[in-house]
């Protein structure tokens, strides 16, 4: 189950590059703009077909999104049928497409999940806040209780237990414990305490067992006094619930997707920080700079394998929260995209109401591939340096 499912969140991922790139192609055929190629990837290209309408569908190499080529796409071109010929109204309508179609996917998504199961995934400690809910009409359904956090260097993580790991019972001289909530965890570590047990699990849906050795009372009451405190076992508990509601599921939906909006962006906020110390420490031969500052802008953001990684652990916990993953990756592409970065949606169009509406005319063709064509090798430079940071972190 937990591979089909993961299958599903590949399928449904590309399906979200799908859904943007046809929001473009819809509103441009809609305002006359031709379309020449629809492309899913970024070139070069492996393959494509010729449609009768003459446009273009494509299959590329780099599997980093993908692409709506429309004729004439600079600013400045006057031929009919271009972009650059359309009314400045069609083309803000062109550009926003794609971010419009994920935002409605997302909420889509979320509202179907609020009103057959929403998971409880979002941590909104530092804002203050619980994820939205409508309490009068929201009932928990399912809760469940994973290995979270690993202490480095534990009886957990020498056993060979992994985050996402759902303890079942611990067994030790022939007492068995079960081990399903945080009080009953730490009751049988305590209990157990030095002792070799059993920990009977479920990982991808299969029941397995390890032997663990776990510290002694005397190992845990004498790191306390340390800055390294350890405990008997080396987890934290993490629990995962699963919510329904009824006629509030829009709501909630929508609720969600604000918090989620404001969660992005401080993250977002972050990360660039982040990307500046790390920056401005290999500039200055700063070490200790550089290191913080990949470690803060990498624990914001991530690339393809960041998201292949999410995919395949989130298949683990079921299609609920799989759903819920998808609807959170529709949302951040959203916000990606209206970014004002030239390379995306968001900078192309600011870059077109500003030298339409401050300037007084359009850019010409070749000042707009260059800045654009420079900002888009600054951000393929950004995910070559997050996909480095990925593997690193993921393996």
């Amino acid at each position: 189950m937990h591979i089909l499912i993961f299958a599903l969140g590949i399928i449904l991922f590309i399906g979200l590059v799908l859904v943007h790139e046809w929001g473009h192609f819809i509103m441009a055929r809609r305002n006359n703009v031709d379309v020449e190629e629809f492309g899913l990837g970024f070139p070069p290209r492996a393959g494509g077909k010729k449609l009768k309408s003459g446009m273009v569908l494509s299959v590329n190499y780099l599997p980093l999104g993908g692409f709506v080529k429309m004729k004439g796409e600079s600013d400045s071109d006057t031929r009919k049928g271009s972009f650059g010929a359309a009314s400045m109204a069609a083309k803000t309508k062109i550009m926003l497409a794609g971010v419009t179609m994920n935002l409605l996917v997302g909420i889509a998504i979320l509202t179907v999940l609020a009103a057959v199961g929403m998971p409880k995934l979002l941590t909104l400690d530092n804002v203050g806040q619980e994820q939205f809910t409508v309490s009068s009409d929201t009932k928990v359904i399912h809760r469940q209780i994973l290995v979270g956090a690993i202490q480095p260097g534990s009886p957990a993580e020498k056993s060979g237990l992994k985050s996402t790991d759902e303890l079942i019972s611990a067994t030790s001289s022939g007492q068995t414990r079960e081990v399903k909530t945080p009080k009953q965890i730490k009751d049988a570590t305590l209990a157990f305490a030095g002792q070799n047990i059993t920990i009977v699990y479920k990982r991808n849906g299969q029941i397995q067992q390890k032997q663990v050795q776990l510290l002694s009372t005397k190992e845990v009451q004498a790191s306390l006094k340390t800055k390294n405190q350890k405990g008997y076992l080396g987890i934290v508990p993490t629990a995962l619930q699963v919510q329904r509601s009824t006629w509030s599921a829009p709501v909630v939906a929508v609720g969600l997707t604000a918090q989620i909006f404001k969660l992005t962006f401080i993250g977002l906020g972050h990360a660039f920080a982040g990307l500046g110390g790390l920056i401005a420490g290999g500039a200055t031969g700063n070490h200790e700079a550089r290191v913080n500052g990949q470690d803060q802008a990498s624990s914001q953001v991530g690339g393809p394998v960041a998201i292949g990684v999410a995919l395949w652990d989130y298949g683990n916990l079921g299609i609920y929260f799989m759903l819920f993953l998808i609807a959170l990756i529709s949302l951040t592409l959203a916000i990606m995209n209206i970014l004002p970065i030239p390379a995306l949606d968001g900078g192309r169009l600011a870059m077109m109401w500003i030298s339409r509406g401050i300037l007084k005319r359009p850019l010409t063709r070749s000042a707009e591939e260059k800045i654009v064509g420079a900002s888009f090798a600054v951000l393929l430079g950004l995910i070559v340096l997050i996909t480095v940071v990925d593997v690193k972190r993921f393996f």
